[in-house]
């Protein structure tokens, strides 16, 4: 079953990011894209076989809808919007390119910069599944898990590290892929990201036992030192 739910994934995600990149740029002429799909191809294989081969459990999880049981209505809402507005950042990045020309390409230092700002916010987020064995899609206490807080790894940083590894990739993607209009783009669903959070702090607080505590020894929600 894990072999196939890497496969399954791996096929996901090149039909995701490949079908939402290469259908609207009307092209398969552009090694930027194929570039981010080998690599986001590997990246995805490395982290269910180094994260999650020994942890089925939250695979498990992962594999579930985002809108679950016991999730606040806000945020069922809030986590289709996310996932809409994260297709479209995507769509926006071969629209941008080959057709609309909305701004003008990244020159090539930045460009380059786009792809390892990428693989920080992946590798952030690999390392959030790594440590915490409660980080499924919908914002929920899971009592059927025993949820407990989780403080060890990146958590011991800030207390949303998946939520900032997502900020970093959805601004990588777009600047790899050169284009300024996208990754502008993107700063809405990484609001909306940041309005999670404090809904997600709300529930913590108010339902998990110890996270109060945990606040107060991991003060910061997603930028050490800033907030």
């Amino acid at each position: 079953m894990f072999v196939f739910k890497v496969i399954f994934s791996l096929v996901y995600v090149l039909a995701l990011y490949g079908g939402l990149l290469f259908l609207p740029a009307g092209t398969w002429d552009w090694w930027r894209a194929w570039v981010f799909l080998g690599i986001i191809s590997v990246a995805t294989v490395v982290t269910l076989v180094a994260v999650f081969r020994n942890n089925q459990d939250l695979l498990n999880e992962r594999f579930k809808p985002p809108v679950q049981a016991g999730q606040p209505l806000i945020d069922k809402i809030l986590v289709v919007v996310l996932i809409l507005l994260y297709c479209g950042v995507i769509v926006l990045i071969p629209l941008d390119v080959f057709r609309f020309h909305w701004l003008a390409k990244p020159n090539l230092i930045v460009s380059a910069f786009g792809l390892p700002l990428f693989l920080a916010g992946w590798i952030i987020i690999a390392l959030s599944f790594q440590a915490n064995t409660f980080t499924i899609p919908a914002v929920r206490v899971q009592t059927e898990r025993h949820q407990t807080v989780i403080d060890r790894g990146v958590y011991g940083v800030v207390r949303h590290p998946m939520y900032a590894g997502a900020i970093l990739t959805t601004i990588g993607m777009p600047l790899w892929l050169e284009s300024y209009a996208a990754a502008l783009f993107a700063v809405v669903p990484n609001l909306l990201l940041i309005v999670r959070v404090l809904i997600e702090e709300q529930v913590l607080r108010q339902d998990l036992a110890g996270y109060e505590a945990y606040t107060k020894r991991t003060r910061y929600r997603l930028i050490p030192l800033l907030w």
